[in-house]
């Protein structure tokens, strides 16, 4: 050990005593430096501006060092640049100067040769690591409730990295005695390793294996916070690699061997090395360790608990995808690492669960606008397959037919999508992605997958059908397939756990067992048998929301009567510039905001509910509810108006003679009382709008309409359903310093110091060479 300590101090020696160690050195801490106040710029410059700035300022600590543009992200895209000009002398300045035979002839231990050198660059790699880590001890005092365990997490990740790069360097340096041909086998071999992940896709092993060897995001999981023993072994196991072809590469210089004993050393070595790898990488042997302050790189325990539900029954997850389909390029064979990557958090407390993927080829049924009769013209269904498949670099033979996966599975109910389809025991559910930004199901959506799975008692809401009641069937503006039965989109109930329904009060009792029943803006009277079976079932204590219109007060008014309620006559106008008088933005209560999470985060970021056309409500406590709003107008803004809102006419005014009423009012509600021995909960909407398609769909403002509407149906509920997933808000979301502060901290990190640092390299070079 002390042969090997001596080496690595001579290497050091060299390295300082040399221009390039302390040139890199400064670089590299300038580099991070600029990344860090470019950063750290934007941000105090956006909660300076303050406003709709602020709802953008969030997860600090993952935005300035380990999002795309970070410090972390910039310096280890850049790192390739650095090692190779540091290690591309290790071995080859010994060979070339003809020192190397002076060490084969010495006492001195090839092992204690190569460890040594490699322990001179692990020590520079800790130089290199310290200038990253001033900037982190910079962000501690200027961001406030820095988490500090996705700095520790990152670091270790980032010196891994540079430890994995030097014994690649050491390696190619031992191979040639030129320098420069060191360091661009280097750069070629780090390349190499970047991009194996992306080769050899159509066979599974061969697949796994490449991805084993890949480089390619290994520290990605480390910038966010989590630790896992595959990615940390695969740096050990690379590193093993290198270090042990560079023993056995000076070995065979003090040896003569057959060519066939050096080439089983090497393969041995490799061979070693991706066995290890390669079982170590299997789920059911990899350990994870959460380093983030609220556990956000973990399941949450709710999930966590049903996926314990699952036991040890096996859970196989069928890929299909569709070559014709909108996401056909999540389900190609090289995207298959990343699916699996994407299911790390489920396998993590289930590792035993089972993958198998389906291509086929079918007409896709998701976009009616764009059939594919338009998409393709003048070709029939194959052809169109054929030539998308042929643009893709794969083989007919490789998807199934219409007709035979017909034979296995009826995807038209799914839209002949992308889907994944999960198997339990012998029941099965589907689980979708979506067309948003995420795409992918988040922990709710996959939650409520499983939950069906275990054949929970899932929540019915049933929709009252037949006086011309909102659709949840339909597409058009006014009915409510969007948020009921769309399976396109995340926040449709039917994703979030729930399952939606019509039910004819004319011809059929109301089930006792449902959740909730839905009463939407009905545009004719209920008839008697409708209206007694209505009553018995709100006698009986069940769950009810009820949704009217103005103009329609006489049809509601009468069952809401018993429940102590009234929709006001008239229309709650809100004038603006930007939108319609009849569009009201309300405020949320105090109740409403502690319904979830989210909502309470749509305040933050001054969101609201936008409810078009809308009266106010008035109510009693009489009736034994206890009565509390949700949505509540403002009185600076807007007023009860009497009389109808033409809305191309001119500018609406208020006007007090007419009968306007300037006054705060609820809009939606709650009730809630005690039936036999359970919490009745009812909910009346003086706006069924605030639901519709269109409403949901709005672009001309960004409203919190989605998740409030999903936690009404969590609230009827008893917060059973949609599973939550949500975290406790994140800490890092302010600056502690102003723009000017971070101009003038850029003069002292980026001038000052890497001005000290190289005052103190050239007075060392200088008294150096005076010796």
């Amino acid at each position: 050990m002390k042969t090997i300590i001596r080496i690595a101090k001579t290497e050091l020696r060299v390295l300082f005593y040399s221009p390039i160690a302390w040139f890199l050195l400064v670089a590299f801490f300038i580099q991070s430096g600029i990344a860090y106040f470019m950063m750290l710029r934007s941000y105090a410059t956006m909660q300076e501006m303050g406003g709709i700035q602020l709802r953008y300022i969030d997860h600090l600590t993952l935005q300035i060092f380990s999002s795309q543009g970070g410090v972390f992200s910039n310096v280890m895209q850049k790192l390739y640049l650095y090692i190779p000009l540091l290690t591309m002398g290790l071995l080859s300045r010994e060979t070339s100067s003809g020192t190397i035979k002076l060490l084969y002839s010495s006492p001195i231990r090839v092992r204690d040769i190569v460890l040594g050198k490699y322990l001179a660059m692990m020590l520079y790699s800790l130089l290199m690591v310290a200038a990253v880590s001033v900037f982190i001890l910079a962000g501690m005092s200027h961001i406030k409730s820095i988490d500090s365990g996705i700095m520790v997490s990152a670091l270790i990740g980032l010196y891994l990295l540079l430890c994995t790069y030097s014994a690649i360097g050491l390696f190619m340096s031992s191979l040639t005695t030129y320098q420069v041909v060191a360091a661009v086998c280097t750069f070629v071999m780090i390349g190499i390793l970047s991009f194996i992940g992306t080769m050899w896709q159509g066979i599974d092993f061969v697949r796994d294996l490449a991805y084993f060897l890949s480089m390619q995001g290994r520290t990605q999981k480390m910038l966010v916070g989590l630790i896992t023993s595959k990615d940390v072994l695969y740096f050990l196991v690379i590193i093993f690699i290198f270090i042990g072809f560079t023993y056995y590469k000076l070995k065979s210089g003090m040896e003569s061997k057959p060519f066939v004993v050096k080439a089983v050393r090497y393969v041995a070595v490799l061979a070693i090395g991706l066995a290890v790898g390669y079982i170590s990488s299997r789920p059911m042997f990899t350990i994870y360790h959460d380093t983030t302050f609220h556990q956000e790189q973990t399941l949450t325990p709710t999930v966590q608990q049903i996926i314990k539900e699952l036991g040890k029954d096996q859970l196989e997850i069928v890929t299909y995808n569709n070559a014709l389909g909108n996401f056909v390029w999540m389900g190609l064979p090289e995207q298959r690492n990343n699916t699996l990557s994407n299911w790390d958090l489920y396998t993590r407390f289930k590792p035993d669960i089972k993958f198998s993927f389906v291509q086929y080829y079918d007409e896709p049924l998701d976009n009616p606008d764009y059939p594919l009769s338009k998409m393709y013209p003048d070709k029939t269904l194959k052809e169109a397959a054929e030539q998308n498949i042929r643009g893709m670099g794969m083989k007919m033979s490789a998807f199934k037919t219409p007709e035979e996966i017909h034979k296995i599975i009826d995807l038209k109910p799914e839209l002949n999508r992308y889907v994944m389809q999960l198997k339990y025991k012998d029941r099965s559910t589907f689980l979708r992605v979506f067309n948003d930004q995420m795409v992918w199901p988040g922990e709710t959506e996959v939650a409520a997958a499983f939950k069906r799975l275990l054949q929970a008692k899932l929540p019915k809401v049933l929709f009252v059908t037949g006086d011309l009641e909102r659709d949840i069937f339909k597409i058009g503006t006014r009915e409510y397939m969007t948020i009921t039965n769309n399976k396109t989109f995340r926040y449709s109930l039917i994703n979030q756990g729930f399952d939606a329904d019509t039910i004819s009060l004319d011809t059929r009792d109301i089930p006792e067992d449902i959740a909730t029943l839905v009463l939407a803006d009905p545009k004719t009277a209920l008839t008697p048998a409708a209206l007694a079976r209505l009553e018995r079932y709100i006698d009986n204590g069940g769950n009810l929301l009820i949704a009217g219109e103005p103009g329609k007060q006489t049809l509601l008014n009468p069952i809401l009567q018993k429940l102590g309620v009234q929709m006001l006559d008239g229309v709650i106008a809100q004038p603006s510039k930007q939108m319609t008088p009849d569009i009201v933005l309300p405020e949320l209560t105090p109740l409403a905001q502690s319904l979830s999470q989210e909502l309470k985060k749509t305040v933050e970021d001054s969101l609201k509910v936008a409810v078009p056309g809308v009266t106010g409500l008035s109510y009693s406590n009489n009736n034994g509810f206890s009565i509390e709003p949700l949505l509540v107008t403002d009185a600076q803004r807007s007023w009860l108006r009497k009389s109808a809102l033409v809305l191309d006419s001119a500018e609406i005014v208020y006007d007090a003679a007419a009968g306007d009423e300037r006054k705060s009012l609820p809009v939606i509600i709650t009730m809630k009382r005690q039936v036999k021995g359970k919490e009745q909960r009812i909910v009346v909407a003086a706006d069924a709008d605030f639901m519709s398609n269109a409403n949901l769909q709005r672009s001309d403002v960004q409203t919190a309409n989605f998740p409030f509407i999903t936690a009404i149906f969590s609230w009827l509920d008893y917060k059973l359903f949609p599973i939550d997933a949500s975290r406790p808000s994140s800490l890092d979301k302010r600056v502690t310093v102003t723009p000017d502060g971070v101009d003038l901290l850029k003069i002292v990190y980026l001038w000052v110091m890497p001005g000290i640092m190289i005052a103190f390299a050239t007075i060392l070079l200088i008294r150096r060479k005076r010796k």
